[in-house]
């Protein structure tokens, strides 16, 4: 008699559980990380429907100009000719309008730039946050929040740059390719134990902390140049004009 009581109690309790789960995660989701995140991505699709919007006008002021040429050099093109062109101008934007304004996660290739690798990165987090479990998303957020720094610092730096391509094989590679095999169990194998006693959902977030720990590493080494700089220039400043010793003398 107990033990269907102990096992109806257990499945409430689970439930419970993941309502509770679901409703954290909805919360977490206001995270000013997640937000920043997803405000980039929207800027760079403002930027990409921009350009859409641009080649339309493109198109459709060669449309006229040709149409303009046309009447002057050969002759006028008649109601034919006018239906023709205004057939073609809504070809034009019709065809625009259906291009997907989403554009799928590019392969990550090794002469890709630093600055795209760290934008495809941000861009597949975006994208994959609501299907991951929401201790991982409190994970993608702390990564989020990690990025605009490295996209700056590494911007400047060579692709063959040694922290470049430490920073570029875990953004690039790793943590993209954690996250895709983690898709890829399906739900209900995802709470077994594997043979270090941890859940697939445990083995993801372990991954996210470590691929956190080891970006906010990479962007102090990246901005250890510049912090070594403001210090020689502020000794310098201090040794020269510190206490009047150093009126400004000319040069």
């Amino acid at each position: 008699m107990g033990e269907p009581a102990d096992l109806e109690l257990s499945q409430r309790v689970t439930a419970q559980i993941s309502r509770t789960s679901d409703y954290f995660a909805s919360l977490d989701a206001r995270h000013p990380s997640a937000k920043a995140a997803l405000r980039r991505v929207r800027s760079r699709g403002v930027a990409s429907y921009a350009r859409r919007i641009a080649n339309i006008g493109i198109v459709i002021g060669v449309l006229i100009a040709a149409t303009i040429a046309f009447g002057l050099i050969v002759g006028p093109i008649g109601i034919g000719g006018l239906f023709l062109v205004a057939a073609l101008m809504f070809l034009v934007v019709l065809v625009f309008s259906v291009m997907p304004s989403e554009k799928p996660i590019v392969e990550y290739k090794e002469d890709m730039p630093n600055q795209a690798v760290v934008q495809r990165l941000d861009s597949l987090l975006v994208r994959k946050r609501a299907a991951l479990p929401a201790p991982a998303a409190s994970r993608i957020d702390a990564i989020s929040a990690q990025l605009p720094l490295l996209e700056n610092r590494l911007a400047e730096a060579a692709i063959l740059d040694p922290l470049a391509q430490d920073a570029r094989r875990l953004m690039g590679k790793h943590l993209p390719e954690l996250i895709e095999r983690y898709e890829r169990v399906p739900p209900a194998y995802r709470h077994e134990r594997d043979g270090e006693g941890l859940t697939v959902d445990e083995r993801l977030i372990a991954g996210l902390d470590a691929a956190r720990d080891a970006l906010g590493d990479l962007g102090r080494k990246l901005a250890h140049e510049d912090m070594t700089a403001f210090e020689t220039q502020g000794r310098f400043l201090e040794s020269r004009y510190k206490d009047g010793g150093g009126a400004i003398q000319n040069e």
